[in-house]
């Protein structure tokens, strides 16, 4: 296993490529930001190569719908875009979401789409855009991810927006390179069933995110069962990412004990 440092989450005190030394002196050497189009991706990746680290995951802050028809032009020329950036920055992984999510004076408030369709109509949309996005994919070793967000977090509703859903998404396309990232939080605010949800789709998890609920902070100051949790993960045998999506709710130092306490990643992986 190794640990992803969320930028957007840590050290927020300071600007984002300051905020990876102190990650790297915790021991953490991949990182993820939020928003590659409004990020500074140069000065960041030459900041984790400076200090031996990879940057590893990130998202389009405007990506559009593949639930809204109307998007399907934007999505395959925003995914075109993004597969690019990714390898020429050697970035492992892109996240993908079925909705624009926009933010607006600090609220995540999920774009309304261009006509009155139906559920059944957006899913269709989104899996046949999936298809035409993946066939891009192909081209690169990028590493496609689907993560659920709670509906209880956003405001408006997004095509995919349970567990259920987003693991039906990742099931059908079938594909080595489109894959689920388990985040604790988002499971937790939106649908419960952590341990149940882990143990059916291990095989198609390449992504663990830990962020306790409601809060968002390190394990221990909500209501997630992190104990059992972690004894599942080591039980299903699970290697890959820890992504470390979470505010720290004391000293940093302190936070991460936390989650090595539960997760311990082994020197030299981190």
């Amino acid at each position: 296993m190794f640990y992803t440092g969320y930028l957007n989450f840590w050290f927020t005190d300071r600007p984002l490529v300051e905020r990876i030394a102190p990650l790297v002196a915790l021991g953490v050497r991949h990182f993820n930001v939020f928003a590659w189009r409004s990020a500074p991706m140069a000065e960041l990746v030459a900041e984790c190569k400076r200090h031996g680290g990879a940057f590893f995951s990130t998202f389009d802050g405007d990506m559009g719908a593949l639930a809204d028809p109307a998007d399907n032009d934007k999505t395959l020329r925003t995914w075109a875009e993004s597969l690019e950036m990714a390898e020429q920055y050697g970035i492992a992984a892109l996240y993908i979401f079925s909705n624009q999510i926009d933010v607006i004076d600090g609220r995540e408030l999920v774009r309304p789409l261009s006509g009155n369709y139906s559920q059944a109509e957006q899913y269709a949309n989104l899996l046949r855009q999936t298809e035409r996005i993946l066939r891009l994919v192909e081209q690169t070793t990028v590493e496609v991810r689907v993560e659920s967000l709670s509906r209880n977090v956003f405001i408006g509703q997004q095509t995919v927006d349970t567990p259920q859903i987003a693991i039906d998404w990742v099931r059908r396309m079938a594909h080595p390179q489109f894959r689920y990232t388990f985040d604790t939080y988002h499971q937790q605010r939106g649908a419960g069933e952590l341990l149940l949800t882990l143990e059916r789709n291990i095989v198609i998890i390449a992504g663990v995110h830990i962020g306790d609920a409601p809060t968002r902070q390190e394990p221990g100051t909500g209501e997630i069962n992190f104990v059992n949790l972690a004894a599942a993960v080591r039980r299903l045998g699970y290697d890959g990412e820890i992504g470390l999506e979470f505010t720290p709710s004391r000293d940093a130092a302190q936070a991460l004990a936390a989650v090595r306490q539960l997760f311990p990643v082994e020197a030299g992986q981190q």
